[in-house]
């Protein structure tokens, strides 16, 4: 198959550079600065429960994580402009949508108009950088696409305390002008970049199962402190996972145009680049919304002082993405993202030993939270790079969409794990032990995270 790309639109790398970036940063964005709204939005709808507000979180991920790969296959027969274009729209609506939302269910749903942008948005975004980048060159253009996701995150917190003083619908409504903007530019400088229009369209029953798998997954995690472990909700949750879960690797094995190629999944790279990529997200987003809900809940900071005290830890991302180039060159991808996950966990641990019921910024939070940003800038973007950069180049959409996946049905998993472990503490005593067995539970999925990292093989030269 061959990339075509259209003869009468001259291509500038730069701004095709430019504009897919906004579009990640703004996606990205909105993730953390959800995270950071969370009390604020619980309190506007009097007083809504943890469990119920991690659907904000966990419905846009499972949307995320089952429509990543179709969007991007989709992507790869009609075209990654146009994808990339209608991903915006769908986005910016969907941000509008929150913004005007009379009721937590709404929101929730509006949440979900969100996500099926960005899984359109996500994989041609990567797709188009790519494909107007040089082979030699892919490597970095990947830790910059993922550095931008780094920016958001350091950024994340500020904003969204900025615009919760205001309103926490503000941190919806500031995606409608940048996402006109980037409509606009993306109309310009995008150049149509596609495969031929040929085979059979992405399987859409298979997309339905993996998003009832996982969110029967979260559900069962979710309500395990209200219904029991051992409920027969809950073990039918986890049964219903089971069966689905099982049905869907069936189903992606012999379906033409599987959600998930697992041919690709045995290659050595790009398979355990994706498992590690799925684990990491389960520590990576538990760790961030543990942070964020215990500076508000824990120490009683505003939601503009917890994302002004968050922000240190993202900020040593992008620093760590460009400066972990010349390390994975010389050690290899594998020991490189092992090494990140181990660095995120002991972070984690400094919070066990110093965080305590008395507010000790300096001293008991900031420690963890740059070893925290260390980890993260060298464990994502080189797992990004590892497992995009040997994909071939009409799957870059769909390949690029599966590690996305992973990172998204691990943010599920990592919401859902966090808010089963730490319940609903009653006194400030209950909270410190609730939080530190979340951390614990996070650090066992790091370390899991390192082990399959060192399964990751170096290139062949």
């Amino acid at each position: 198959m061959t990339i075509k790309t259209e003869a009468t639109r001259a291509v500038n790398t730069s701004a095709v550079f430019g504009t897919v970036l906004v579009a990640v940063f703004v996606s990205n964005l909105d993730l953390f600065v959800v995270n950071v709204a969370m009390p604020e939005i619980a309190r506007d709808f009097g007083g809504t429960s943890l469990v119920t507000l991690s659907w904000l979180l966990n419905a846009y991920a499972i949307a995320f994580a089952a429509l990543l790969v179709v969007f991007g296959r989709l992507a790869d027969r009609s075209g990654h402009r146009r994808g990339f274009i209608a991903g915006i729209v769908v986005f910016t609506v969907g941000s509008l949508l929150c913004a005007v939302a009379p009721s937590v269910a709404f929101l929730i749903a509006a949440r979900v108009v969100q996500a099926a942008g960005a899984a359109a948005l996500l994989p041609t975004s990567l797709a188009l950088l790519l494909a107007v980048t040089p082979l030699e060159r892919r490597a970095g253009a990947v830790r910059a696409w993922s550095a931008s996701g780094g920016v958001a995150a350091a950024l994340g917190p500020v904003v969204g305390g900025l615009l919760v003083e205001l309103d926490w619908r503000w941190i919806f409504v500031i995606n409608v002008p940048v996402g006109v903007a980037a409509l606009l530019m993306s109309r310009r400088v995008l150049p149509e970049i596609r495969g031929e229009k040929t085979g059979v369209r992405p399987d859409l029953l298979g997309a339905a199962l993996l998003t009832v798998a996982v969110g029967t997954l979260a559900l069962g995690l979710v309500r395990s402190n209200d219904w029991g472990w051992t409920s027969p909700q809950v073990v039918g949750s986890f049964a219903v996972t089971l069966v689905l879960g099982t049905w869907f690797l069936i189903r992606s094995a012999r379906h033409p145009s599987p959600v998930v190629e697992l041919p690709l999944l045995r290659t050595p790279q790009f398979g355990p680049a994706t498992i590690a990529m799925l684990l990491f997200s389960v520590a990576f987003s538990a760790m961030v919304l543990s942070v964020a809900l215990w500076a508000q809940n824990g120490w009683g900071y505003s939601a503009l002082r917890a994302g002004l005290a968050l922000a240190p830890g993202p900020l040593m991302v992008p620093l760590l993405a460009i400066a972990a180039g010349p390390l994975v060159r010389r050690f290899g991808a594998g020991p490189i993202a092992a090494v990140g996950n181990v660095a995120l966990a002991g972070g984690l641990a400094l919070w066990i030993l110093n965080v305590g019921q008395t507010p000790r910024y300096a001293a008991d939070l900031l420690p963890g939270l740059i070893l925290v940003g260390i980890g993260v800038g060298l464990a994502l973007p080189t797992l990004m790079a590892v497992g995009s950069s040997a994909l071939p180049p009409d799957r870059l959409a769909t390949g690029s969409g599966i590690l996305n996946t992973g990172r998204q049905v691990g943010a599920v998993v990592g919401v859902a794990l966090l808010v089963s472990v730490i319940g609903s503490p009653h006194t400030r005593a209950e909270t410190v032990d609730a939080f530190q067995s979340g951390w614990t539970a996070t650090i066992v999925v790091c370390l899991l995270g390192a082990v399959t990292a060192l399964f990751i093989r170096r290139p062949q030269q």
